[in-house]
């Protein structure tokens, strides 16, 4: 089965060929980071113009590299939900117009199973299983049953982690995107510089509002007095307090559903210290954590169109294939899709 994975959610256009689930035949990115960097995050207008630029270049540059023709595509993997609507507008449109142009069906693909899917091409991962979701717009944490049914069992109440890296990052003056810069500077700090009280928050929800704001408080305060302040420590201190909560909620949930797998899945989980201190503590507990390799950490269309593979092999008892009245949507719950 050979899908055509195409993914435009927010600053990176990408297309992919994917052979059964697990070969990828190409996965074409272009990315927008040094045009958004100078206004500190995506600008959704801009994204969506440059998406439009872009999107049939990548096209032929993929089916070029994966040796094929349209004419070879057995199906279409979109990402439809959730995003900028703007950007979403783009891919599915796209498809859509190849979709009547070679006769080739869609399956509509929600983002975030793009991103846990991801793991599925590098490892070997027996579901049911629990996944970590962090990533500029979600932190959530998913249980995958034996059907890939998934389940929503919490997410943030309020900023998700990649949004809060950002936030902090731009208060400090140490740039766009935030997260590899205060990754690195993680190692380069002291965590304990600054005390950051861990939010109350019940269940498998995340608030990370208030670790934040602690950060730019403190940042604000030293400003205001003139005084200088060393960024890695700061960076450390949070970074130090998010891996800690992420950590802990998540073995949580593995150990309740009695899991031998964590999955970590979106752009966060390209992050060092999640990935090593979560790993050491699986072990501790006799749970395997696994993740993507970089380059399918951040958005691509490989991860769409594995997606895609998997909805249409567990359809759930629903009709996977979508007609030309598919439409983007900005937001959508990973159970609804």
């Amino acid at each position: 089965m050979i899908i055509l994975g195409i993914e435009s959610s927010c600053d990176e256009t990408s297309i992919a060929v994917v052979k059964d689930g697990k070969e990828i035949l190409s996965n074409n990115i272009s990315s927008q980071i040094d045009i958004h960097r100078e206004f500190g995050g995506v600008v959704p207008e801009i994204a969506s113009r440059q998406h439009i630029k872009n999107i049939a270049t990548i096209l032929d540059e993929s089916l070029k590299e994966a040796n094929i023709t349209l004419d070879d595509v057995d199906y279409i993997g979109v990402t439809y939900a959730p995003g900028l609507i703007g950007a979403l507008l783009v891919g599915v449109s796209f498809a859509k117009g190849l979709s009547y142009g070679h006769n080739i069906p869609i399956i509509p693909v929600h983002h975030i199973k793009g991103h846990i899917y991801a793991n599925f091409v590098e490892h070997n991962v027996e579901v049911p299983c629990i996944a970590l979701v962090v990533s500029g717009g979600h932190t959530n944490i998913i249980y995958i049953d034996e059907n890939h049914k998934f389940y929503n069992l919490g997410g943030t109440l309020d900023d998700a982690v990649g949004e809060s890296y950002d936030k902090v990052a731009r208060v400090m003056g140490i740039g766009y995107p935030g997260g590899p810069i205060v990754d690195k500077m993680y190692y380069e700090g002291d965590k304990n510089f600054l005390k950051i009280t861990e939010p109350k928050v019940d269940g498998y929800d995340f608030s990370f509002s208030g670790i934040k704001t602690a950060v730019i408080n403190h940042v604000n305060k030293m400003k205001m007095k003139g005084e200088t302040f060393k960024p890695e420590d700061l960076a450390a201190s949070f970074q130090g307090k998010v891996v800690e909560i992420l950590s802990k909620k998540v073995l949580k949930a593995a150990k309740e559903k009695n899991v031998k797998q964590i999955l970590i899945a979106g752009g966060v989980a390209a992050n060092s210290l999640l990935r090593s201190e979560l790993k050491a503590k699986g072990e501790k507990e006799g749970i395997e954590v696994i993740y993507p390799s970089m380059k399918l950490c951040t958005d691509n269309a490989a991860m769409i169109a594995v997606a895609a593979h998997y909805k249409y092999m567990y359809p759930n008892g629903k009709d996977i294939i979508a007609g030309l009245n598919l439409n983007g949507k900005a937001t959508l719950d990973i159970i609804k899709d």
